[in-house]
C-alpha cells in the first residue's frame, strides 16, 4: 500500500543503485492518478509498462492517458507502434533501461507504471530472455493449426511441453502462445530454463493504491467498461478495421476486442459482448492480483 513515509525515505536515502518507483496492481484502481501524483511531486517523468497502450489508433479501450490528463508530465513508451507490428519484452527492456539512464542523467527517478506484468517484472527483477529469431515458417503452420482448431488447441499444445508459462497466459492471447512454441521448437527449454536472473540494477520502491475492497474494483472496472462504450468503443475498433488491419493484427490480439469484434460480426448482441467484456475484464484484474503480489513490501 502505498505510504507517504516509505516514499519521502526511498526519496532522501543514499543509494548505490539508481532508484526507479513501480506503479502497480490491476485495471481501474487508481494507478494513472497516482503516477501523476508522484511525478509532479518529484518533477519527473512517466514511463508505462502496457503491452497494449504502446500501439497507435488502440485509444479508448486500453484507457490510454488522454493529453489533458497528463498535466504537462512527459510519457514514453506510449501510442508508438503500429497496430501489425510485434514488440517483446526484450524490446521493451532495452528500451526502458535507456530511458531510465537518460532520466537518471536529469537527476529524475523514473516512475514506471501500469500492469503487463512481464514488462514490469523485466526491469524489477531484472531478468533477461535470449533474443530467439523467428521461424516465420513454422509460425505460419502454427496459425493454420489455431484457424482450424481454435486458439484452446493451440494453448494445450504449449502446456503439455510449457505449463508453468502457459498458466500465465489468456488461451485466447495465441500471439504469445505461438511465440513460445517457436522458441521451444528452438531451444527444447522452458521460459523458467531460459530467463537468466541477472544481479539487481535498480533500487525500486513499490507503491500501489488498491485498497483490497474487491467489490468496490469491480463496480469501478464495470463503470469504465460502460464509459468506453459511451466514449465510441465500437466506432474506434470500426475505424481501424477500415484501415485494413487485420482482426488477428498485433494490437488487436486481446481478448477484449475480440467481443467487440465478434459484435461487429454479428456473433453476438450488443449486451451480450458488454457483458463478455466485463466478466473477462474481471477475470483479468483477478490474475493480476495474484501476479502482483510478489512486489509486495514485507
Amino acid at each position: 500500500m502505498f505510504s507517504a513515509k516509505w516514499f519521502e525515505e526511498f526519496v532522501q536515502k543514499k543509494t548505490e543503485l539508481p532508484k526507479v518507483i513501480i506503479i502497480y496492481w490491476p485495471t481501474a484502481c487508481g494507478k494513472t492518478s497516482l503516477s501523476i501524483k508522484v511525478a509532479k511531486n518529484l518533477e519527473t517523468e512517466i514511463i508505462w509498462a502496457d503491452s497494449r497502450q504502446i500501439y497507435k489508433l488502440l485509444d479508448i479501450w486500453t484507457g490510454k492517458i488522454k493529453e489533458n490528463e497528463k498535466e504537462w508530465i512527459i510519457h514514453h513508451m506510449i501510442d508508438f507502434l503500429n497496430i501489425n507490428k510485434d514488440y517483446s519484452v526484450w524490446e521493451y527492456k532495452k528500451e526502458t533501461e535507456k530511458l531510465i539512464q537518460e532520466l537518471h542523467k536529469k537527476w529524475k527517478i523514473p516512475v514506471i507504471c501500469w500492469w503487463t506484468g512481464l514488462y514490469l517484472d523485466s526491469i524489477a527483477f531484472n531478468f533477461q530472455i535470449p533474443e530467439i529469431e523467428p521461424d516465420w515458417k513454422y509460425r505460419e503452420e502454427l496459425e493454420n493449426i489455431r484457424v482450424a482448431r481454435w486458439n484452446e488447441y493451440l494453448w494445450q499444445m504449449l502446456f503439455d511441453i510449457d505449463p508453468i508459462y502457459a498458466k500465465e497466459l489468456e488461451i485466447n492471447n495465441y500471439r504469445y502462445v505461438i511465440r513460445w512454441l517457436e522458441i521451444f521448437k528452438q531451444t527444447w527449454k522452458s521460459k523458467k530454463e531460459l530467463k537468466k536472473m541477472l544481479p539487481p540494477k535498480y533500487e525500486i520502491l513499490f507503491l500501489n493504491p488498491y485498497d483490497w475492497d474487491r467489490e468496490k474494483l469491480y463496480s469501478k472496472i464495470n463503470q469504465r467498461i460502460d464509459e468506453m462504450f459511451q466514449e465510441w468503443l465500437i466506432d474506434e475498433v470500426k475505424n481501424i478495421l477500415a484501415k485494413w488491419y487485420r482482426k488477428s493484427d498485433y494490437g488487436l490480439n486481446t481478448i477484449w476486442y475480440k467481443e467487440i469484434i465478434d459484435y461487429l460480426e454479428w456473433n453476438i448482441t450488443l449486451e451480450e459482448s458488454k457483458e463478455l467484456i466485463k466478466q473477462h475484464n474481471r477475470n483479468y484484474a483477478k490474475r493480476q492480483l495474484t501476479w502482483f503480489r510478489k512486489y509486495e513490501i514485507k
